[in-house]
């Protein structure tokens, strides 16, 4: 089954593609206080709606790079009804690939949920931190373990122990890079919740509707698998949030 495929089914009622809520990155919004006209690159950008958050209340400008072509079309019917803005783009593309036509010249840089573009979230603060102006804001969205996962699940996800630290290493990590690290919006158990409930109920409906899709036996077996994990460990064992550092003037 094509991965976009995928997700645009599963995150079909999903505005904000990460396990987080509307109050978290509406107080991540107010916390940057941008001026009028700031420039904000945003990598992995989903369904834009942070970029349209910070197009609604400051007139930014900015640009949005995601590999989804469903959530980029998405993203840009959005931005159409809600804000439209020709300082917006969103361009489908890999992250890793976006090369900005003057380095460190962004007021925000943010890769929110998508550290894999990087190799990890220490390659993420090193790429973000290359592309905001001094002064600037690094945003990053990871997620982290909050105990010693089990064996097992590790097994069955593929994951690697090592493909996630601590809450305190994540935060510690772009200090260590010099940035200096002024907020925190940690999901909770509800975050985490709706975001993989979602996920399922989407997929039900998507099967319920297309019964003849020739995906569904696929789709029906990852998400039966993601479930499970979910439940009987991923639950317990991950947490995500949201990381605000600034760049040294």
């Amino acid at each position: 089954m094509d991965m976009w495929k995928y997700y645009d089914i599963t995150h079909r009622h999903h505005v904000i593609c990460n396990p987080t809520n509307s109050e978290k990155l509406d107080r991540l919004v107010e916390l940057l206080r941008l001026p009028a006209g700031a420039s904000v690159v945003d990598i992995a950008s989903g369904k834009g709606e942070f970029l349209i958050r910070l197009a609604e209340t400051y007139g930014v400008s900015g640009v949005g790079i995601d590999k989804s072509p469903f959530f980029v079309q998405e993203a840009e019917e959005r931005l159409a009804a809600l804000t439209p803005s020709p300082d917006i783009v969103f361009h489908e593309m890999d992250g890793a690939e976006f090369v900005p036509e003057a380095p460190r010249s962004f007021d925000v840089a943010s890769c929110i949920g998508a550290s894999w573009i990087y190799g990890g979230h220490g390659g993420t603060l090193d790429a973000m931190k290359g592309l905001v102006a001094p002064g600037g804001w690094v945003v990053v969205g990871e997620a982290f373990w909050t105990g010693e996962p089990a064996a097992e699940y590790l097994e069955l996800s593929g994951m690697p122990r090592e493909m996630f630290a601590s809450h305190v290493e994540n935060a510690t990590a772009g200090e260590e890079r010099g940035l200096e690290l002024v907020h925190t919006l940690v999901s909770t158990g509800d975050d985490w919740d709706r975001y993989e409930g979602l996920q399922w109920y989407a997929a039900s409906e998507f099967a319920r509707a297309n019964p003849e899709d020739p995906d569904l036996d696929d789709l029906a077996e990852r998400i039966a698998k993601e479930k499970m994990m979910y439940l009987r460990w991923g639950r317990d064992s991950l947490g995500w949030a949201m990381y605000v550092f600034r760049q040294a003037a």
